[in-house]
């Protein structure tokens, strides 16, 4: 039997999907750690993003600062973490060290976004009497849409794949498949693990593809 064919085995298991180890609990673990770290990644880059680029100072020094950050292994800052006070906290260092990780594709595209909105349409809304903030949010903001949800797929995409490592800081998610499989010298549950992390980035792929494509041809998409 093939190694495909051992790991297909593996998955189609009843056995494999029940439990705390089971398939389906680890991937509701990976679902919720993805979802609270693009949710705080979001809260943290959007607002610096939106304003740098309504103003247009400040947004080249974060973004190169921003992208300077992707040359940090991800690892390495989970390690570095673990080393600290917030090793302490459970899934903290995971969690940290994957919002460092999401942070760049939201800041760059999300700033991007609302530079290249038309200039003339922002004055002509401002020659219509709207204050900054009514431009920021009632014409660039809209115009911005579909880079920045560009920005929030790519986040999500490379979330699903590198949270995995939290299994290694004792965090749950699809990554304890993967260690599991190593600590039993089970490859084709390593490899049963590596498959469900990638047909689950495909599926978030797919729904963001999707949703950009629905922001796209609504109404004050600039498309």
């Amino acid at each position: 039997m093939t190694t495909l064919g051992a790991a297909r085995d593996w998955l189609t298991d009843p056995a494999h999907w029940s439990g705390d180890d089971g398939i389906r609990h680890r991937l509701l673990q990976h679902l919720l750690l993805v979802s609270v770290c693009l949710a705080v990644s979001c809260l943290i880059a959007l607002p610096v993003a939106l304003v740098l680029g309504h103003l247009g100072r400040g947004g080249a020094l974060a973004v190169n600062i921003s992208n300077a950050g992707r040359a940090v292994p991800t690892f390495a800052v989970l390690v570095l973490l673990l080393l600290t006070p917030v090793g302490r906290w459970g899934e903290g260092p995971a969690v940290v060290a994957l919002v460092l990780f999401a942070v760049p594709p939201l800041l760059t595209n999300a700033y991007v976004g609302v530079r290249e909105v038309d200039r003339s349409v922002v004055r002509a809304a401002r020659g219509m009497g709207m204050t900054g903030r009514q431009t920021l949010l009632r014409v660039e903001l809209p115009l911005a849409r579909p880079m920045i949800l560009t920005g929030v797929r790519t986040a999500a995409v490379q979330l699903v794949a590198t949270a995995t490592i939290a299994a290694l800081a004792g965090g749950g998610g699809l990554g304890r498949i993967i260690t599991a499989g190593f600590n039993l010298a089970s490859t084709p549950q390593v490899v049963a693990g590596a498959l469900l992390v990638a047909v689950f980035a495909l599926l978030v792929e797919g729904v963001f593809a999707a949703a950009e494509r629905l922001a796209a041809t609504r109404p004050g998409s600039g498309r």
